[in-house]
């Protein structure tokens, strides 16, 4: 038993309204600079719905995640060592921008300064990579609302592998909202793909990040990303993504999209897993039993060998504690309640949701008859089979038992609860009917319902001598040291690599200006590093060519007749003042 330890998150999918406040604070923390405006580390989707980028979960075509060979081994769906080999120059498997969507803003300059006119003047949308109008078409949450629509039914990559009943029919079901960040997997498929090793999943918390200075811009980890959560930015030539908030997190801070989510929809705690267990795990042939294989990994935080065995493995005492007042244990190992999405990709996610009961409540309801009772709930979710396929796709790879046992546990504890607050004695088998105690559905809605803030987010501090080169805790990341690539200004992987400046998104002509101007890459005190790979086509490299010579070539002379005579422009340096 390797035990090693696992920052994860809990998404509780009945509380989110879909106000996406967390995409907007997270692209204001960590997606403003020039090349990424497209880019959303955080975004909320409607399901049904196409999802961000179009179609991403379609792995026939994106070729993302890792499957079983015929020798029942793990290997990339993009292809081995030699297939990248082939292919490092030319990547196809890749989303475009329009699969994304083409980054646009308004032309305030002309909203703001005209003259005085008959009618009133329009800022017209401009693209923020070509400069010109546009037309609007899309989107990362152009689908908002729309979640079942007949226009969409055909265009949702999961709607498409449940029956056609379910197709005709899903629009008078349920609508629900899906907030999706990278998943950080313990198996993840972007660092197996990676061919320069920029990727790595940090040994002490497992959050996975990209090196920046190691990053050649070969972009295999988008394509091996089976949730496309790895962007490219074009600007700087670098792959980025969601970093956990990991500055943040080192000081006992959640990430920002929990800090700031409306719903409190979000959970944050330390889990430990047996590393060896691992690949067996990413291995088990029947799809279905994915995520039963992944929960297995898992550890009982509170049995003593597993204490004695994080113990030796280097894991300190404080973080032992924290995983045994983990919020996401509890809710995945204790109480069952969360699933983790797609587990046929293999890359054992680690950003679980708990499904929306509210949908089968709603149809209940409009029935007429009493929505909270255990018995009509009961029925009704057996009965309704559209929202249970449909989830069993997301998030149990098609298992629909999982679903219904989860759905079961929430509608209980909604009677169950019910009761005591109308102040009715608790029925006591309606725990029992799910495999449950009174006191176990308890406490499970007080974490789900009432839980405070540190309830929520059991973090526990790093430990500067366990970490392996933190930066700064809580001021510094790896892309805005300064100097460092991505943060703006001109540096040697191109623009916005070098030093701050200032980005207004919503300036179109300041980034129109920014982003046409003719600089050079390199900045002072890096003139003998060349990279071709990522220089943006501005100016000249410092140190590509020999430094010019200023002068006559050797044994010319000037009209004088005299070598160096007054037309010649070579400088002699004034000799030294004794």
């Amino acid at each position: 038993m390797r035990v090693m330890a696992q920052m994860a998150m809990v998404m509780n999918l009945d509380k989110c309204i879909g106000c996406h406040t967390c995409s907007v604070t997270c692209k204001q923390a960590w997606t403003n600079r020039g090349g990424v405006e497209y880019v959303w580390f955080n975004n909320v989707e409607t399901r049904p719905g196409q999802g961000y980028p179009r179609r991403y979960e379609d792995q026939d075509r994106w070729r993302g995640g890792w499957t079983l060979n015929r020798r029942g081994r793990l290997a990339l769906k993009g292809g081995g060592r030699l297939r990248k080999l082939l292919t490092i120059f030319a990547n196809p498997k890749l989303p475009s921008i329009d699969d994304y969507y083409e980054p646009w803003t308004y032309d305030y300059d002309t909203l703001t300064n005209a003259p005085l006119q008959e009618h009133t003047p329009v800022a017209r949308p401009k693209s923020l990579i070509s400069g010109e109008d546009m037309k609007i078409s899309w989107s990362a949450n152009w689908d908002d609302n729309l979640g079942g629509s007949p226009g969409l039914a055909d265009r949702d990559v999961v709607l498409g592998r449940v029956s056609e009943k379910v197709k005709l029919e899903f629009e008078k079901t349920f609508m629900f909202y899906l907030p999706r960040i990278c998943e950080h997997c313990l198996n993840p498929s972007c660092a197996a793909s990676c061919p320069s090793g920029a990727i790595y999943k940090r040994a002490e918390d497992g959050i996975v990040l990209v090196d920046q200075d190691r990053c050649r811009g070969w972009r295999m980890c988008v394509t091996g990303c089976p949730y496309k959560k790895v962007y490219f930015n074009h600007r700087t030539g670098k792959a980025e993504k969601c970093t956990f908030c990991f500055p943040r997190v080192e000081v006992g801070i959640p990430t920002v999209c929990s800090e700031t989510c409306v719903g409190r929809l979000r959970y944050i705690g330390l889990v430990l897993y047996d590393a060896d267990k691992v690949l067996e795990a990413a291995s088990t042939p029947d799809e279905e039993g994915l995520y039963e294989a992944q929960r297995n990994v898992f550890l009982d935080p509170h049995d003593p060998e597993v204490v004695a065995a994080a113990g030796r493995a280097g894991i300190p005492r404080d973080w032992i504690d924290a995983a045994q007042r983990s919020p996401v244990h509890a809710l995945i190992s204790t109480y069952k309640v969360a699933l983790p999405l797609h587990p046929e990709y293999r890359t054992m996610p680690m950003v679980w949701y708990i499904p929306p009961l509210s949908p089968v409540v709603d149809v209940v309801r409009d029935t007429g008859h009493d929505a909270e009772d255990t018995g009509n709930l009961f029925a009704a979710i057996d009965a309704l089979r559209i929202p249970v396929d449909y989830l069993a796709q997301l998030f149990t790879a098609g298992d629909p038992a999982p679903v219904e046992t989860v759905l079961r546990r929430l509608a209980a504890m909604r009677s169950y609860m019910r009761d005591i607050n109308l102040g009715r004695g608790p029925d006591e088998g309606i725990p029992v009917k799910v495999g449950m105690t009174g006191e176990q559905m308890y406490d499970m809605y007080r974490l789900l319902a009432l839980a405070k803030y540190d309830e929520r987010y059991v973090i526990p501090p790093a430990h500067a001598e366990q970490a392996h080169k933190l930066e700064e805790l809580a001021t510094e990341c790896s892309l805005d040291y300064e100097g460092g690539p991505g943060m703006g200004g001109w540096g040697p992987f191109g623009e916005t690599s070098g030093g701050a400046a200032p980005i207004a998104v919503e300036n179109f002509h300041m980034l129109r200006q920014r982003q046409t101007a003719d600089s050079p890459v390199d900045p002072a005190g890096k003139r003998t590093r060349v990279n071709l790979l990522n220089w943006d086509g501005k100016g000249t490299p410092a140190g590509l060519f020999p430094p010019r010579r200023e002068g006559p070539r050797p044994g010319a002379t000037d009209p004088e007749g005299a070598p160096g005579g007054p037309t010649s422009t070579t400088t002699v340096p004034e000799e030294p003042q004794q």
